[in-house]
């Protein structure tokens, strides 16, 4: 049975603290029955221990530091203690190879919201990826597609702020709030680069949908597909259950011979949710992941049986910003061979989180676990590769012409879409993995 106490949190943005991560493996937290305990900081701990951990003499070193600054630095407007503070806190966590493990403001705490399904910010996911936060897809009617923000836009600032250097959830937690406020984003759209200042609004995001882009299910010469369902799924939220099960319904009841489940630029979400969803896939007591702990213990996850869709052929679309929940669903279904794989690698993120409280307001968020596929692979920093490796060229997005799909429809056609596992189709691996800020 999943931990309650364990959350995933999305890239979403607007989306909370709480569901922060951009997935589900950036960070899990405590719910409020199992909160963490207040970490006092070194600068305001009463206990002698605790301040012994980096020694006193580097936290005097560190006030020298910041003294010999004050007084004779060129420019003393620059010399703010609270900038000062946050860079110092920053700059020792992003020593840390994974962007799971992160500090966040009090003033952002205070900020966050549930993952209910909806909150309030421009309505847009995002992604760290080559040194860049750059928009995976805006939300259809949000502020962010009103505003003319397309894939791969890069964010070069945030009211002012230069993104360099942030993580994904820095991104969401920068760029989200409430609604009727104003965020400005510099943005670069491939060579030109444009401010906008967009309005924040309430999202409210369908996480499951059933209809692919233009309405109708057709393959790659037009005809369109009535004996397959479509479904996809853009994140894992709390009515992302209810919402799959009555899509599952109706395609059964409709009789459809194949399910085509969209990952692509799913982010993730929470850890409870994706199981639920794999458990309506999978037999009893099938592998849905692992999670490894730092001492080597690891805890295995496993279906339950009374899923909807345990005999449908499946086939699942993933990109490049699949990640997290969505890696481990596709995992979980293709070791387990209830999936075939098509479209490109995927993300790459798999780790547990835990939020602590700190004295200043703020938390600090640690990776204490990674998720293991069924097959044992490590998903984080590596990605899953697809059985049927196909991308989408500028010419096919400038033409509305999803190859992907189509090859997903001529998967289902075939006379055996169960794939056989084989080494290479179920692990990861390493090569063409995106390059993300703070590993």
């Amino acid at each position: 049975m999943l931990k309650a106490a364990r959350w995933a949190v999305v890239g979403l943005l607007a989306t909370s603290i709480l569901t922060l991560s951009f997935a589900f493996g950036y960070v899990a937290r405590g719910d409020k029955t199992s909160k963490a305990a207040v970490v006092p900081s070194p600068a305001t701990s009463g206990d002698a221990s605790a301040g012994k951990a980096l020694g006193d003499t580097d936290f005097k070193n560190l006030n020298d530091i910041y003294k010999l600054l004050q007084s004779k630095y060129v420019d003393p407007d620059l010399v703010d203690r609270e900038t000062l503070y946050q860079a110092a806190i920053n700059g020792l966590l992003q020593s840390f190879p994974d962007s799971g493990t992160f500090y966040v403001d009090p003033n952002t705490v205070k900020t966050s919201v549930g993952p209910s399904g909806k909150f309030e910010g421009i309505g847009a996911t995002v992604a760290a990826q080559n040194g860049q936060i750059v928009i995976v897809a805006p939300i259809e009617n949000t502020p962010a597609e009103r505003a003319g923000l397309k894939p791969g836009d890069a964010i070069l600032e945030v009211d002012g702020e230069s993104t360099e250097g942030w993580t994904q959830e820095k991104a969401v937690i920068k760029i989200r709030g409430p609604r009727g406020t104003t965020v400005k984003l510099k943005i670069r759209h491939e060579k030109e680069e444009k401010t906008l200042e967009i309005e924040r609004d309430e999202i409210k995001v369908q996480s499951v949908t059933t209809q692919p882009p233009g309405g109708a299910l057709k393959d790659g010469t037009g005809t369109e597909i009535t004996d397959i369902a479509y479904i996809h799924i853009r994140e894992f939220s709390e009515p992302t259950k209810d919402e799959m099960q009555k899509a599952l319904k109706d395609a059964v009841s409709a009789g459809k011979k194949g399910i085509i489940l969209d990952l692509r630029n799913n982010p993730g979400g929470l850890l409870r949710t994706t199981a639920d969803i794999a458990d309506e896939f999978l037999d009893a007591n099938q592998t849905i992941l692992t999670e490894r702990e730092r001492d080597g213990v690891e805890q295995t996850f496993s279906s339950h049986a009374g899923g909807a869709a345990t005999q449908i052929p499946v086939v699942i679309i993933m990109n490049r910003f699949s990640a997290s929940g969505s890696e481990v669903l596709a995992a979980a279904l293709h070791d387990n061979n209830r999936a075939t794989i098509i479209g490109e690698k995927s993300f790459g993120k798999g780790t547990v989180n835990v939020s602590n409280d700190l004295r200043d307001g703020g938390q600090l968020y640690i990776s204490i676990a990674k998720w293991l596929t069924p097959n044992g692979v490590q998903i984080d920093g590596v990605g899953i590769r697809p059985d049927v490796e196909i991308k989408l060229s500028d010419e096919d997005i400038d033409l509305r012409r999803d190859v992907q799909l189509f090859k997903a429809i001529d998967a289902l056609r075939g006379t055996d879409v169960t794939p056989k596992v084989t080494p290479e189709a179920a692990s990861p691996t390493p090569e063409g993995t995106p390059t993300r800020t703070r590993g």
